[in-house]
C-alpha cells in the first residue's frame, strides 16, 4: 500500500464539523470560524531523518526545511502564515547544540515572514529526528485558491525551474508567498498546487477533483540548470526532463488560468518578479489522462514523481 492509498482508507470516514470549508486534499484545511472576510488556513507537515535530510547536513538547513514546506502549501492557497506549533523528536544523546542550530533556521524563515512560533512538544524518538510542524494562516474569502476549479482550455503555468533539488534547492527554495498572492489579487487562478511530489504527480493532483487531463509541451518544461549539468556530469543521473517531472521537492507553483489571461500575466509577473521565471507548458483538456507533445506528436505521461512507501 502506497501513501495515496493509505491515505484514502484513513480519511473514508473522519468526523467533521459546519466549520469545514475544505478537508482533506488539499494543501491546507480551510475552516471558517467566523472571521470578517478571512477563511482560517491549517496545515501539518513533517520531515524526517533519512526520508527528508541526512545528520551531515547543516542544522539552520534542516530547520528551514521544516517549516518551509508549511509555508509553501499556504502559498499554494495564497494566504497569509500566521503563527506555528512545533514538534521535535529525538535520539537519546542528542546534541543540544545541533538542536539549537534547527531552531536557529526555523527561527529566522519564521521572522523573514512574520511568523509567530507559540510552543510546541519534545519527545523522544529512537535513532531518527523528526520535526513536525503545524501552521495556521488566513486568507480572503474570495482570494483562497484550491486544487480544484480549473476548466477545460485553461492555460497551465509552473514558476521557476524543477528538477536536481536534491542538490541543495530541497533546503534553499522560496515559498513563493508574495508571487501566490499577487496572482489570486490579479489573476485569480482556477487551480493551484506547490510542486512536492513532482511535476507527473502533481499536475494529476491538481486535475483529478475535476476529471480532467493536461497536455503539455515538453520544450515549455523549465528544466534546472542543476538537472542539466547533472546528466552531462553523471552517467547514472536521470535524463533532464524526467528529473523535471519526477524529482519533486521543488515547491514551486503549479497552476491554471483562463488562456485569455495568458499573455497579459506573463508580462506582469516578469515586471513584478524578474528574478522568478515563469513558463506556460500546457493546456487543460476535457478528457482524463495527461499527455506530452514532441515534434512527433502526443504521447502519454505513464511517469509519477514520488510516492512515499511505494
Amino acid at each position: 500500500m502506497n501513501e495515496l492509498e493509505l491515505i484514502q482508507l484513513l480519511t473514508k470516514n473522519l468526523p467533521t464539523n459546519n466549520s469545514v470549508v475544505t478537508g482533506t486534499g488539499d494543501d491546507c484545511a480551510v475552516l471558517d470560524l467566523g472571521i470578517p472576510d478571512r477563511f482560517l488556513l491549517f496545515k501539518t507537515d513533517a520531515i524526517v531523518e533519512g526520508t527528508h535530510f541526512t545528520r551531515d547536513a547543516a542544522p539552520e538547513r534542516i530547520g528551514r526545511k521544516a517549516l518551509a514546506r508549511n509555508l509553501s502549501d499556504i502559498a499554494a492557497m495564497a494566504g497569509q502564515p500566521t503563527a506555528a506549533l512545533v514538534t521535535i523528536a529525538l535520539p537519546r544523546g542528542f546534541d543540544p547544540e545541533f538542536v539549537q542550530g534547527i531552531y536557529a533556521g526555523l527561527n529566522a524563515l519564521a521572522t523573514q515572514h512574520g511568523v509567530a512560533i507559540v510552543g510546541g512538544e519534545t519527545t523522544t524518538n529512537p535513532e531518527r529526528i523528526l520535526i513536525s510542524i503545524a501552521l495556521l494562516g488566513t486568507v480572503a474569502k474570495d482570494r483562497c485558491i484550491r486544487r480544484h476549479g480549473s476548466r477545460p482550455g485553461d492555460a497551465i503555468f509552473v514558476s521557476g525551474t524543477l528538477g536536481g533539488s536534491i542538490d541543495g534547492w530541497h533546503f534553499d527554495f522560496e515559498p513563493r508567498l508574495a508571487e501566490a498572492r499577487w496572482l489570486a489579487e490579479h489573476f485569480t487562478p482556477t487551480s493551484m498546487i506547490d510542486v512536492s511530489d513532482g511535476l507527473a504527480s502533481d499536475i494529476r493532483h491538481l486535475l483529478e477533483h475535476d476529471h480532467l487531463g493536461a497536455e503539455l509541451l515538453k520544450s515549455a518544461i523549465p528544466i534546472s540548470r542543476t538537472a542539466k549539468l547533472k546528466a552531462k556530469e553523471e552517467s547514472s543521473a536521470k535524463p533532464p526532463l524526467l528529473a523535471a517531472l519526477t524529482d519533486g521537492e521543488d515547491f514551486e507553483l503549479l497552476f491554471t488560468v483562463p488562456s485569455k489571461l495568458a499573455v497579459k500575466l506573463l508580462d506582469g509577473w516578469k515586471e513584478t518578479f524578474p528574478q522568478v521565471p515563469l513558463a506556460c507548458i500546457g493546456k487543460v483538456t476535457d478528457k482524463p489522462g495527461v499527455k506530452l507533445r514532441d515534434k512527433d506528436g502526443y504521447k502519454p505521461m505513464p511517469t509519477h514523481g514520488y510516492v512515499h512507501f511505494a
